[in-house]
């Protein structure tokens, strides 16, 4: 693919040029040689269809996650979230070690501890990620999905940023079945924070322990707010909320 520069873009096809927009911009890509039915059909596309196939279940990973996950998601995130989810499901599935070539999936690759380590960690807003935000240690009851931060004061804790006067900190513990695509997640009570120099002993607590079976996720998210006039507005719509799977059992 190459990048469209000049005054005009284009978008749509011309001849064998396809013309769009990204993320990276107005691009152009040379449209494929390749009949579809034929990929679809001849014994020499036998590895392109199966790598077609994985490829799709890795994205339907990765929209599972993006949907289970929307309510935190929707607040902490950067243009490419969706594509760097996509790769790591794509990473996962490759650890599906009993699944023949094209049935590869994130079902039964996520049983595997390295993949845990995999997605433990992943932050959904790479301009923010939680490492560079939260300099507080916190610990994660994975039986309750509780949260908890001793001592935080978030003028020395917390990488304020001009023109925040708070923080909201807030968890989720999500149960997440990657087979059968069910999940089911509870939220934690939000505490509201002045960045000053007091010492809070934050515990951010689930409603309730997730139904059904799969994969448990923990989630931790900080989020910047400017008071105006008594009321509390999201700092540049979010651009610099952190959002990170904490813990995955």
């Amino acid at each position: 693919m190459a990048r469209q520069k000049g005054i005009v873009k284009l978008q749509g096809t011309i001849g064998d040029i396809s013309f769009y927009k990204s993320a990276d911009g107005f691009m152009a890509k040379e449209k494929s040689a390749v009949d579809g039915e034929r990929i679809a059909n001849d014994p020499a596309f036998i590895r392109t269809r199966e790598n077609m196939n994985e490829f799709g279940t890795s994205a339907k990973s990765a929209k599972f996650v993006r949907t289970a996950l929307y309510g935190m998601i929707n607040t902490a995130k950067d243009n490419r979230v969706s594509s760097r989810l996509m790769g790591l499901m794509s990473k996962i599935k490759n650890m599906d070690s009993t699944s023949a070539r094209g049935l590869r999936n994130v079902g039964i690759g996520i049983a595997v501890p390295a993949a845990k380590q995999l997605l433990k960690g992943f932050n959904f807003n790479k301009n923010s990620p939680l490492a560079s935000i939260l300099f507080k240690p916190y610990a994660v009851n994975t039986g309750t999905g509780v949260i908890t931060i001793a001592g935080l004061k978030p003028i020395d804790d917390i990488a304020t940023l001009a023109g925040a006067t708070h923080i909201n900190l807030k968890g989720a513990f999500a149960r997440m079945n990657f087979v059968t695509g069910q999940y089911d997640i509870k939220y934690t009570n939000v505490v509201n924070l002045p960045i000053n120099g007091v010492s809070t002993n934050v515990t951010l607590t689930p409603t309730g322990v997730p139904g059904g079976i799969g994969v448990d996720l923990f989630l931790l998210q900080v989020e910047f707010f400017q008071l105006v006039n008594g009321v509390q507005y999201s700092l540049k719509n979010g651009e610099f909320n952190a959002l990170s799977i904490v813990e995955v059992v």
